[in-house]
């Protein structure tokens, strides 16, 4: 049963209600034993993470995997419209794929059981619509491009099913992984809950998928300076690492974890005015529309400022040498995208090492010759090869864990025992 939650003080959730697609605790065995004589269709990993993003309201107002006319409404208008005429940002389809042996199953059913490890449901589908999965559109269109190689797109579409099931979702339970980082999945209606716990006037959310360094909490510690200077009294981060689906070469999430946990207990990060917590999405490295679908879901979490980087959720092109995205169209896109009108968007400043400094700061374009740009490759070189980066880049207990990040990869490979 669907669930309500709103509170005063915070952004309004998309839709004026955070839309939570669990079952009544009471009615959870009951629902258990009537998907067992469902149709079932066995999820994959980055399924049951589309469960747990609907499940918990990150995608509100929807109601469960789109029906065509939601599918067709965020590859043509990266928005849907709702039945009072208003406008919600929806940019990246959340779809459940079919084969035409589990259609053929399906056979005249109005629900379906989704099941993981065997035969275990974790969810009910009900009031379904089946309608053709058109890779190569939903691709072009998500994308920009069809070139072969991209990760999301090799991992979920290209093997998946020629057809796609939509209705309304009844989670069985809240879905956990188990894995030692559930404490820190909060759903929406528990960060907003977090957020008045903390008399937070403001929230701005800062998303990422890559190790924190100084220079990005420089700019998170200068947002709350403005947001101070603008008149509010206590504005929180939400520092919110994707948790779902990453490429190979990104570091994996429970390492990430440790080096922004690190963060915080050095002090780099105020832990009092900072929630740190896990974004279950998978990621699609779709640029420019994927970064609507990154903000849109903070607003249903409280956020009503949202931070935006240089190229967010790009990528190099899989064939060629040159990134996929233009770097600027992230934060222009969202600045002018429908349905997120609500959310101040806060465009990143450049940050570098500056040496007369010997700390991380704002680029100065009129003394170029003071700073030093560390990318991310550089900075996995200098991890690898156990080599320090200069003084304030990263704290000294992050940068640990990173070296021990890429020293277990290399005990991996060598035929020893990771850590």
């Amino acid at each position: 049963m669907s669930q309500t939650r709103i509170h005063s003080g915070l952004i309004e959730p998309d839709g004026g209600k955070l839309v939570e697609l669990f079952v009544d605790e009471s009615q959870r065995d009951l629902k258990r034993k009537e998907a067992l004589n469902l149709p079932k269709i066995k999820l994959t990993k980055i399924d049951v993470e589309w469960v747990h993003v609907l499940s918990e309201g990150w995608a509100s107002p929807l109601k469960g995997f789109m029906r065509e006319s939601e599918f067709l409404q965020t590859l043509h208008f990266n928005s849907i419209r709702l039945e009072d005429g208003s406008v919600v940002n929806m940019s990246v389809p959340i779809v459940l794929a079919i084969d035409d042996s589990q259609k053929n199953q399906i056979d005249g059913s109005s629900s379906v059981a989704l099941v993981v490890d065997g035969n275990n449901p974790i969810a009910i589908l009900t009031d379904i619509e089946i309608y053709k999965h058109n890779k190569e559109e939903r691709i072009a269109r998500t994308w920009g491009t069809t070139a072969p190689g991209l990760p999301y797109v090799d991992e979920a579409i290209t093997h998946s099913g020629n057809w796609l099931i939509g209705g309304d979702l009844k989670v069985i339970e809240p879905v956990k992984y188990h894995d030692g980082l559930d404490s820190f999945r909060l759903s929406p209606s528990e960060l907003r809950d977090e957020f008045t716990r903390r008399n937070a006037d403001a929230v701005f959310a800062f998303q990422l998928r890559n190790p924190v360094h100084n220079g990005h909490a420089l700019l998170m510690i200068d947002t709350r300076r403005r947001l101070l200077e603008m008149g509010y009294k206590n504005p929180v981060l939400l520092l919110h690492p994707l948790g779902g689906y990453t490429k190979e070469d990104d570091v994996p999430l429970h390492w990430r974890m440790k080096q922004h946990e690190k963060v915080l207990e050095d002090g780099v990060l105020d832990p009092e005015t900072t929630v740190l917590s896990i974004f279950p999405s998978p990621m699609h490295y779709a640029g420019p529309t994927e970064v609507q679908w990154h903000a849109k879901a903070r607003i249903n979490a409280g956020a009503n400022f949202y931070i935006v980087g240089r190229d967010p959720a790009g990528m190099s092109h899989p064939l060629e040498k040159r990134d996929l995205y233009d770097a600027d169209h992230g934060k222009k896109v969202l600045s002018m995208a429908p349905g997120l009108e609500r959310l101040n968007i806060l465009p990143f400043k450049v940050a570098a090492y500056d040496k007369t400094k010997n700390g991380m700061a704002f680029f100065d374009p009129s003394r170029p010759q003071d700073f030093i740009f560390i990318s991310g490759t550089k900075m996995r070189t200098l991890a690898k090869t156990k080599e320090s980066p200069p003084d304030g880049f990263m704290c000294p207990g992050g940068w640990k864990v990173l070296v021990e990040y890429y020293d277990s990869l290399d005990q991996a490979e060598n035929g020893g025992v990771p850590a």
